[in-house]
This record gives structure tokens, sequence and C-alpha cells, in this order.
């Protein structure tokens, strides 16, 4: 899988794409979301904003969903059409909803009435009109970890089902803005069905209540969250696009005229990407056998932030080699600065080469520069 012999020589750490799983993933996106064309995918850019993923992404005519006004530039930057874009964020600022204003943007996605009254002042002030969409909370659990569950009532995301109404009705009577309909996200890396089948029911019963109200519904955003294997990067390195397509093409009852669209980030990008870091030392202890390298929390957080597991693989390794056990650890002054513990890797010497697999998103793009360290480059086959 990995072109070692480009690898050799090329300084570590640094992020590999495999852009051909890249856009086999994307082929399928698109075969099995064209199950209903009211369908239309955004690519959620926060995942991943490396200009030669996006560039693929562009390719395949994904739109894009941003959560702030750096990502909408880079967008449009990488040959994103604006009228594709759509805009999330509970904290936009006024500079920000004026430049998405400026460009044209697809819909902006509102997450409280103080959001929606000065996005109506600002538009009323540029001569436009915003086209926009409600953020709801429908209280479902997602059974994710807690930094990444969104739809919970006392979650910061959205507005609360029983206040919604109100914000409603302010949206359409308000000038500037346009109300286009609902939006929701539950959270992050699913893997099970169940959450987004309980999503839909709660979208119907929202739409029956819409209607009694005279109140039309011209899209709705399921937002996204559909999760990757991270256990089995190779057996599984597509998610199970059929079944996330399947399940809202089966359990929404959509009007006439509706469209639906979603906000994929994770199962986009999260297969394609490997970091690659090189071994420093094999520092042997009273009871373990450490294999510090040269990436650290500052290349790949997930592992100290969320306890994230990313399969490990010692790529310079001769098949058959003899395994011994490693905590793999980076050089960072932080306790926390741990891949993984006890991982069962062939004998590792200095200079072998790591790839910590299933890091196309939500690794290169939370990269920083703490102890000084210089961002990690990027390489793509």
């Amino acid at each position: 899988m990995f072109p070692i012999d480009k690898f050799i020589n090329r300084p570590t750490p640094f992020y590999y794409y495999d852009l051909a799983l890249l856009r086999r993933t994307l082929d399928v996106i698109k075969e099995t979301a064209a199950v209903n064309s009211a369908f239309s995918v955004h690519y959620a850019v926060k995942a991943n904003a490396n200009p030669l993923v996006l560039d693929q992404i562009c390719r395949a005519g994904l739109g894009i969903d941003a959560v702030s006004g750096g990502e909408i530039e880079r967008a449009i930057e990488c040959g994103f059409a604006p009228d594709t874009i759509v805009f999330a964020g509970v904290g936009k600022n006024d500079n920000e909803i004026n430049m998405a204003l400026n460009a044209g943007i697809a819909c902006f996605n509102v997450e409280s009435l103080p959001e929606l009254e000065v996005i109506s002042d600002l538009a009323v002030k540029a001569g436009k009109v915003a086209r926009i969409a409600l953020r709801v909370n429908p209280n479902i659990d997602a059974h994710t970890h807690h930094y990444i569950t969104t739809g919970l009532s006392e979650n910061k995301f959205g507005i609360s089902r029983e206040l919604l109404m109100p914000v409603v009705r302010r949206a359409i009577e308000l000038p500037g803005v346009e109300f286009m309909g609902l939006h929701f996200h539950i959270g992050s890396q699913l893997t099970d069905m169940e959450p987004y089948r309980m999503l839909c029911d709660t979208i119907n019963q929202m739409q029956d209540e819409f209607e009694k109200e005279g109140i039309a519904i011209k899209s709705i955003n399921v937002g996204g969250g559909l999760g990757i294997d991270y256990d089995n990067p190779d057996k599984n390195p597509i998610s199970d696009f059929k079944g996330y397509f399947d399940t809202f093409n089966n359990g929404l009852k959509l009007r006439e005229g509706q469209s639906v669209h979603f906000e994929l980030g994770r199962s986009v990008v999260g297969q394609c990407g490997s970091l690659i870091t090189r071994v420093l030392y094999v520092k042997k202890g009273l009871a373990k056998q450490f294999a510090i390298v040269d990436a650290g929390f500052t290349e790949l957080i997930r592992p100290a932030l969320y306890q994230a597991h990313h399969e490990i693989e010692n790529i310079s390794a001769a098949p058959g080699s003899p395994m011994e056990t490693y905590d793999v650890v980076g050089p960072i002054c932080e306790s926390s600065d741990t891949f993984d513990k006890d991982v069962e890797l062939p004998v590792t010497h200095r200079g072998d080469l790591l790839a910590l697999r299933s890091a196309g998103a939500y690794g290169e793009i939370m990269a920083s520069g703490y102890n000084c360290r210089r961002l990690p480059q990027s390489y793509a086959d």
C-alpha cells in the first residue's frame, strides 16, 4: 500500500494521502447517493482542507460544508462554486457573514435567534438576501464520545426543538433572509444506523407539525457523522454509504420538491490518510519498552484529545519479522503524548518508519505549533 521507496529519504513526520482510495470512495458516494435525486452531498471541509484532497473532492462534484470564513475562502480557492457551500457554526462573526453574503453561498445554517437577527441586519445593509436553515437539536443521543456528540438538548449547538417555532416565525418575517428549512447534526463517528432512523422519525414528526402551521420546508439538512473502521482500515476502507443513504431514502417522508443535504467529512477522507513517522529511539524500561517517534500530538492530536485509536504499522519491517510489544510515544513534553500502549509490532529499530492509519480526517487539519514545532508536510500519490 505504501510507496516505501519514496518515503525513505523524505523528512518525517508527514501525511501521506492515497488519492486512488479517495477517488474510489467518492465514486461510491456518488453511486449510492443517486438512490434519490433530491439528495445533495456536501463535504465537511473541517475534516481535511489539504488542497490535494480538496481538488479530488471538487472534481467529484460534491459541495462544501464550512464552519468558518477561512474554510469558505479555501473552498473557493480550490474551485468549489459558492452556490454549493453551506455555512454552519455557533459563532459566525460579522466579517465572516459579510464575506459569505458577498460570495453568494447557498445557505447559512443558523444556530440561534441572535445570530438570525444579525444575519438579517447585515444582509439588509449589504442589499442581499441570505438563505437560511435553522439548526435544530432533536435531543437524540448518538452514543459517541461526549466531545463529538452534538444533538442533545444541552449541547451548545442549535436550537432546542421546544423553542424552535417562534424562531421560525421570526425568520419568516425578518427582512434580508429567506427561510429555507431545517438543519440537523447529531454527532460523529456513527457506525450504527439506528440514530439516523431515529432522526428520520423526528424529522417526519416535525414536518407534520410545520404543515399544520402552514409553514413550508424547502430543504432538510441531516448533517453527517458517518464513521469509519479505525480497527480494520484495510478490511473496510470504505464506509457503509449504501446503508447510510438507504436509511434516509427509506425513512424520510419527503414532500414534493424538497431537497435533502448531507455533510460528510470523516467518511470521505478518513481512510485515505496516514501519518508517517520515524522511530528515534527504542527505550527499554523495567516492565515496558517504548518506541519513541518524531511525531507527536502536535501532528495527530486525536489519541490525546479523544483517547482515539489508530492502527499502527511498522512499514519498514520485513514480512515475518518476530513481534514485540511497545508503547508508541512522541517527543512532546506532556505525558498525554502517547499514540497507543501495548502495541504488537515487528521488532522495531531506530530509523524504522511507522504508519498511523485512518488519519485523513482531523489529523493534519488539527496540527499545531506547540513546542515551536513545524507543521507537518504532506505527500499524495
